[in-house]
């Protein structure tokens, strides 16, 4: 990497400790992690598991690992709320208030938010579409879209091959792009027209969904808000 950047290899070390990692090593693994995600994400779940289960001196107890689950969870929510981009938010609310129909997209991890979102949505009289992929037909429902309408995409990395396509094949046709996703480096941010990043905390090599899921339930009770939308109550 040094030769190829044309710079000393201490280089390469010392712009690693600027981010605060300990070397290059520890950035190295960042990419190594993601890499094999993406190669093969089943055995990789697996070896996490293994590598939990030799990490320690002492075994774990069940209750210590939902205590480390709790707290890593707790955490990402006080990071969320501090770094949420209230703009981007902002104008997620605006296209959403604007649009007669929302389509949401969301495949593997990603998914139970997609299905959240569509539930939630549906409380709204705006026509509303999950593309669940249900017989590889996603790219199919796309055309339905119309120029005007929304979708929330939703995918982090390694990022879902399905939701990329639906998603470019939805903007291709002026569908306007809200994306869900953990970087403005994402392949979704680059086509999306209000991009809310969302890092959940890693707690023993796992992440959580739930601010993801926070993110979601926020997204719709300010749309919700912004309609105000009657209230009604349910009845069996």
């Amino acid at each position: 990497m040094a030769r190829q950047c044309g710079v000393q290899p201490s280089a390469v070390v010392r712009f690693a400790k600027h981010f605060g990692f300990s070397g290059f090593t520890e950035l190295q693994t960042i990419f190594r992690e993601d890499l094999s995600r993406q190669l093969a994400p089943s055995r990789n779940y697996k070896s996490r598991i293994r590598a939990l289960i030799e990490s320690g001196p002492s075994k774990l107890s069940s209750r210590d690992i939902a205590r480390e689950f709790l707290g890593g969870s707790v955490a990402g929510m006080h990071e969320l709320e501090t770094s949420l981009d209230s703009d981007a938010f902002t104008s997620a609310v605006d296209l959403l208030v604007q649009s007669e129909c929302i389509w949401i997209a969301g495949s593997r991890r990603s998914f139970p938010i997609a299905a959240y979102l569509d539930y939630a949505l549906q409380h709204t009289d705006k026509r509303i579409g999950l593309v669940s992929g249900l017989g590889s037909m996603h790219q199919g429902q796309m055309r339905s879209a119309r120029p005007a309408d929304v979708m929330i995409a939703i995918s982090f990395a390694p990022y879902a091959e399905e939701t990329l396509a639906v998603a470019k094949a939805a903007t291709e046709r002026g569908v306007h792009l809200i994306a869900i996703t953990d970087s403005r480096m994402s392949p979704l941010a680059k086509a999306a027209r209000a991009t809310l990043v969302v890092q959940e905390n890693s707690t023993l090599g796992f992440r959580s969904l739930s601010s993801t899921m926070a993110l979601a339930q926020s997204l719709f009770i300010a749309l919700a808000y912004a309609l105000e939308l009657p209230y009604a109550s349910t009845v069996a």
